[in-house]
């Protein structure tokens, strides 16, 4: 698990993500729910392949995303690169 001073400084270069809860959430809204749903497969791609899987809530164009390591019982370094990996989904479908 990550300490408080390794989450800030991951925060910094993870724009749009924030902390609660011990996780790191971020929320996305797309023009579509299309594009939502595109934006969700590419990750869940990217997740199976990492073998690390956010919690994603769906709600029409919006996607919350919360990345957390359950077996750790809060934030790793897996959930930064998974944060970073869903950035660049997001950055690439329009969200």
């Amino acid at each position: 698990m990550l300490t408080e001073e390794q989450v800030t400084d991951a925060l910094t270069r993870l724009p749009g993500w924030r902390t609660a809860d011990e996780a790191l959430y971020r929320e996305v809204q797309f023009a579509s729910f299309p594009e939502a749903i595109q934006a969700v497969n590419r990750i869940a791609e990217i997740a199976e392949n990492d073998n690390h899987h956010p919690d994603i809530d769906i709600r029409w164009r919006t996607l919350i995303f919360r990345c957390s390591t359950h077996s750790a019982g809060g934030i790793t370094a897996a959930d930064v690169s998974l944060a970073g990996e869903i950035d660049a989904v997001v950055e690439s479908t329009g969200g």
